[in-house]
């Protein structure tokens, strides 16, 4: 157990210290991959910002009248002030922000300007929009849902085009219809002053619905900030002309939604006022006939002193009798009007309503919910949802409403009452009166309230006509829509930004996505990570086709490392008797022979005498390296008596102190041949005479030829090639280390790629000079 953490953390240090060396040296190592990915993503942003239609940002500014947050154009005064919300709701910033946001106004403009037809002309390999097209297309009647329709429109003589689709294709003039299936039937009519050039033109056909749905989500809409009553719309286009013109169009039949809505409560309150006054006049002249027979018939020319009195007397009572009356009188109608099922959907008169905030609030609700519902029959059917919602909230409102009325009502009644008695008793106060006077002043009170009322519509209408002339917008233009200048998109200056990250990205993905899916053995740490058995050789590529590294290259860097393995070997075979190496390996073409080789040279030039032994006898490979002759080998003396050691011992060229034993003609059987009685006693022989035998078995991983070997050597060199030994295969020779089934088992690195293994040689030798430059060595990679 270590008592020192400080140890602890500086060991953590050192090893992420390590990882992020390993980490940056394998970026730097694929450097040519970084240089070529960004070269391509910039290409690719370049072609993407030079062949992108630009898109224009058009902006406009509104301020709205807003009752509460006091904004902007004024308070209407006076006399109008008292017809109590004639207009319809109070006005707010954030209402008109979402009315403004309503398909419904975008779908006006997009019928109006013919938005659903857009017309492009093909330039520089890519298709432009145009706003003032040579030739128009008329959809003359079309389907019920039109389907995204492209049409090539290509000119071949004076006022001749050939129209084409996907389904399609056909000469047509001008003013000559055509059908298209999906679309309906249409015309193409010239433009006025715009001549038709040669090339390629498009006209994308699209659902209205569809367009909408689109520039709903070019279109923003805020407020600038909560503290002002300021509005600001933006549009995103490709054509800055076209989309100022979009904008205009949508604040003008924003303006013209805006009218139509307080116009109408309006209207409505000016009709019903027009038909009470109809019924009033009449009412008011037979009255007035009345009174005018019974002073005829009476005779009765001036009234008495006592009449006069009693005139003056309740002349104040008759006057908020009056009033009360018409108060009466009115709910009566609102009443009826309210309860009128046959036109329960028109607009509620709001003028006449008395001055309560509660139900003027419900009534302005209401109106907004009768103008919302006229709205959307225009595109959808009583039967939709939507409207039933509406018509259930109206329905609900309209029981509010009436409830109100009649509370509101009773409240009245019982003021009139309490009026008439007043008057009664300031009538009985005054005796002596003539009974004919009396009967006059009944008629002439009667009078008196039926003119009240006629006076009060009158008014009334006379208000309601004022007022729809003065009416204005709730908003107004104070920035008119103005496109930019520069583009909102592409952005060059981001998109190169993006392509170089992505150029480095790409290169980083690729790297770590193939260390993740590699299998095979790359770095020395993950030989130690998964294995005990310790590392005590490492050879470096070879580079050259020569197998005879040592013997022609005798100060290169890889014989350099095979005298430092043959060093670590003398820690393996302290005693003269311990003198047999034997390699092995996971798999075929993991070096053995090529170590075989050179380990035996390298132990040759320390004055050595060795022999190599071609112990693998199902794929030999050894003789074929050194160009020896392979009639007379191995196989030849476990089977014929009359073959001698020396026969099969055969001198090496290389090195006066090398010999080979060939593996001879392949046996049936090498299993039982390496298991033969004469084996041990040739082994033996063989000790005597030299000083190393190397003997260069199967591999183990296949076969278990090296495993009969293994109780002649004194030592176990395991192969282990960079990059084609796999990752599991470690798990073998573990497993022969763990079970004691090999003596002095160790391993051999051989082929290492000092780039991916981190273990390199880049000045040579000790005493020779790098035979290239690092540049050179660069582009010749």
């Amino acid at each position: 157990m270590n008592n020192h953490p400080e140890m602890n953390i500086v060991h953590e240090r050192e090893e992420v210290e390590i990882n992020l060396k390993d980490i940056f040296s394998k970026l730097i190592d694929k450097w040519s991959w970084f240089a070529a990915s960004v070269f391509v993503c910039l290409l690719i942003a370049f072609i993407y910002g030079r062949y992108t239609a630009p898109i224009y940002q058009v902006k406009a500014k509104l301020i709205v009248n807003d009752d509460q947050k006091g904004g902007g154009m004024g308070k209407t005064s006076g006399a109008l002030m008292d017809l109590g919300g004639l207009m319809g709701t109070k006005n707010s910033v954030e209402n008109e922000v979402e009315i403004l946001k309503t398909r419904f106004l975008m779908e006006q403009v997009v019928r109006e300007m013919q938005l659903n037809i857009v017309y492009s002309r093909k330039t520089d390999f890519v298709s432009r929009e145009l706003y003032s097209a040579p030739f128009k297309i008329d959809i003359i009647k079309s389907v019920d849902t039109i389907k995204n329709t492209r049409l090539d429109i290509i000119k071949i003589a004076v006022n001749k085009f050939l129209v084409s689709t996907k389904d399609f294709k056909r000469e047509v003039s001008y003013n000559e219809q055509f059908l298209i299936q999906g679309i309906g039937i249409l015309r193409l009519q010239p433009s006025e002053n715009k001549k038709v050039s040669n090339g390629e033109y498009y006209v994308t056909i699209s659902s209205i619905d569809s367009k909408v749905a689109s520039l709903m989500t070019q279109l923003s809409v805020a407020t600038s900030n909560k503290q002002v009553s300021i509005i600001d719309l933006r549009l995103s286009y490709p054509l800055p002309n076209k989309g100022e013109d979009i904008l205009n169009t949508l604040i003008k039949k924003y303006t013209l939604s805006n009218l139509n809505d307080k116009n109408a409560v309006a209207d409505s309150t000016y009709r019903f006022i027009k038909e009470r006054l109809n019924v009033i006049a009449s009412e008011l002249g037979d009255v007035e006939n009345k009174v005018e027979n019974f002073k005829q018939n009476n005779q009765l020319a001036d009234m008495s002193e006592q009449g006069k009195l009693l005139v003056q007397s309740s002349g104040e009572f008759s006057t908020e009798l009056a009033k009360a009356e018409t108060q009466v009188s009115v709910l009566n109608e609102l009443e009826k009007y309210l309860k009128d099922n046959v036109n329960n959907k028109r607009v509620f008169p709001s003028s006449l309503i008395p001055q309560d905030m509660v139900f003027s609030n419900i009534m302005e609700h209401y109106n907004s919910l009768i103008i919302e519902r006229e709205k959307q029959l225009l595109g959808v059917t009583e039967q939709s949802p939507f409207i039933q919602n509406i018509d259930q909230q109206i329905s609900e409102l309209r029981s509010n409403m009436l409830a109100n009325i009649q509370s509101t009502k009773k409240s009245a009644l019982l003021t009139r009452e309490k009026l008439k008695s007043q008057l009664k008793s300031a009538e009985n106060q005054i005796s002596g009166v003539p009974q004919i006077e009396k009967n006059y002043l009944k008629l002439a009170r009667n009078q008196q309230i039926k003119q009240e009322l006629y006076i009060f519509l009158m008014q009334k209408a006379e208000e309601t006509s004022i007022s729809k002339t003065s009416n204005i917008a709730i908003a107004k233009t104070i920035d008119p829509p103005k496109s930019d200048v520069i583009p909102v998109s592409p952005k060059k200056s981001f998109i190169y930004l993006i392509g170089f990250i992505a150029g480095l990205i790409v290169p980083i993905v690729l790297i770590f996505g193939q260390e993740l899916l590699n299998t095979s053995i790359k770095t020395k740490e993950e030989i130690i990570s998964k294995t005990s058995v310790p590392v005590i050789g490492e050879i470096s590529h070879n580079s050259s086709d020569d197998n005879l590294i040592v013997a022609n290259q005798s100060r290169s860097a890889i014989s350099e490392q095979f005298r430092a393995l043959r060093t670590n070997l003398s820690f393996y075979l302290k005693t003269e008797k311990e003198k047999v190496i034997l390699l092995t390996s996971s798999m075929s073409g993991e070096g053995k022979s090529f170590t075989a080789i050179n380990l035996g040279n390298i132990l040759a030039l320390a004055g050595k005498k060795v022999l190599l032994m071609e112990l693998d006898l199902r794929k030999p490979g050894l003789s074929a390296k050194l160009g020896v002759r392979n009639d007379i080998g191995f196989s030849n003396f476990t089977i014929s008596p009359s073959i001698k050691m020396a026969d099969i011992v055969k001198p090496l060229s290389i090195n006066k102190n090398m010999f080979i034993v060939s593996s001879g003609p392949l046996p049936p059987n090498p299993a039982e041949t390496l298991m033969n009685e004469n084996v041990p006693n040739l082994i033996e022989e063989l000790k005597k005479e030299f000083d190393y035998i190397i003997m260069d078995a199967p591999p183990i991983g296949i076969i278990a030829d090296a495993q009969l070997l293994s109780k002649y050597a004194d030592v176990t060199l395991y192969l282990v090639r960079q990059k084609i030994t796999q990752k599991d295969q470690l798990k073998i020779v573990e497993d022969l280390y763990m079970t004691n089934k090999m003596k002095n088992l160790g391993i051999v690195v051989n082929d290492i790629i000092s780039k991916y293994y981190g273990y390199g040689y880049g000045y040579g030798a000790y005493g020779q000079v790098a035979d290239e430059k690092w540049f050179k060595r660069i582009f010749k990679r």
